[in-house]
């Protein structure tokens, strides 16, 4: 079961990202809120999406000898290893996701690596508080001495909750070493935080940008499309050996554009980050928003194309497909 958590009044940090009770992201007007949320659910007309799409469950790759591998389980979660450690981003394996089973989101296609089939996991990058990458039954499974969930700023409530058992919070652009030779930056993403109606942006949420097997990788989260964005993060961090990008979620721009890249955007992402490579993912899994399935794969291929970057440079990974670099 969900536990639904309301969080008391506190004092945040004052930063040009939080006001002292809430978070924003700079520059941009207040997000979209409940009543935006219930035009669209009202006026909304879906494309229609399958119920079920098999596909054939993955065996963990092996822990590469240099490097990174990043195989794809499904929507934002992915399984990175390096020669001496492995870490989840955003877990997701349960069937349903929302605050709770009759009230939640169903997913379309498996987890391509079963739960019970992951290696030993020193870690999870969590981005923010929402039901399709922040799942507490998931969190719980994974909750063990010695797996430590970095997370930004006001994720206590995982703790409460049995979803973390060591706990790392961050403010943007701040770095811990949770590993030998694993070095780990939060950064900004261009989105927001809320599990309930209300106590919108009481979190922060965030991407993150890690160094690990003498490689890079970015990790976007979830998160629009702000050009300053990725050329600081480009700035500070560097160009990606890997970026991992979403493309899924973006219909109705009215509503999805300040907190969804399309296909579009993403690629233009990959560039301005000067990224080696990318791999797309939140699209496939769970049926957000009003696009259909296959449309994020369609639009992400045409706009490489036109923006001549050859496949092998931005990569639409097949379910349980792995990357190494």
């Amino acid at each position: 079961m969900y536990i639904l958590h309301r969080r008391p009044p506190m004092r945040l940090p004052l930063s040009d990202h939080c006001n002292g009770s809430r978070f924003f992201y700079p520059g941009l007007a207040p997000g979209r809120g409940f009543r935006d949320f219930l035009r669209w659910r009202l006026t909304r007309k879906p494309a229609k999406w399958p119920e079920r799409v098999p596909i054939r469950p993955a065996a963990p790759p092996p822990a590469p000898d240099a490097g990174v591998s990043a195989t794809w389980i499904g929507h934002s979660t992915f399984l990175l290893r390096t020669a001496g450690a492995s870490w989840l981003t955003d877990p997701v394996f349960s069937e349903t996701v929302g605050p709770s089973r009759m009230l939640g989101l169903r997913r379309t296609v498996a987890p391509a690596l079963p739960l019970a089939s992951l290696p030993r996991i020193e870690g999870v990058l969590l981005s923010h508080d929402h039901y399709d990458h922040c799942d507490l039954p998931s969190l719980r499974a994974l909750a063990a001495p010695g797996t430590a969930v970095v997370a930004p700023l006001n994720y206590g409530f995982l703790r409460a909750a049995g979803a973390a058992a060591e706990l790392v919070e961050l403010d943007w652009w701040q770095a811990c070493e949770p590993g030998p030779q694993f070095h780990l930056r939060l950064v900004p993403a261009q989105h927001w935080c809320r599990r309930l109606p209300f106590g919108t942006n009481l979190r922060l949420w965030g991407g993150f940008f890690l160094r690990a097997g003498g490689r890079s990788v970015y990790f976007a989260g979830d998160t629009g499309y702000d050009p300053q964005l990725f050329a600081e993060i480009r700035r500070r961090c560097g160009s990606p050996d890997l970026a991992l990008l979403p493309i899924g979620a973006y219909e109705p721009r009215w509503f999805m554009r300040d907190a969804h890249m399309n296909p579009a955007e993403a690629v233009q992402a990959h560039r301005d980050l000067g990224a080696r490579r990318s791999a797309a993912m939140h699209w496939g899994t769970f049926g957000l928003a009003d696009e259909p399935r296959e449309a994020p794969v369609r639009e992400l291929e045409a706009a490489r194309e036109a923006a001549g970057i050859p496949a092998a440079e931005f990569r639409i990974l097949s379910f349980g497909e792995t990357i190494l670099i």
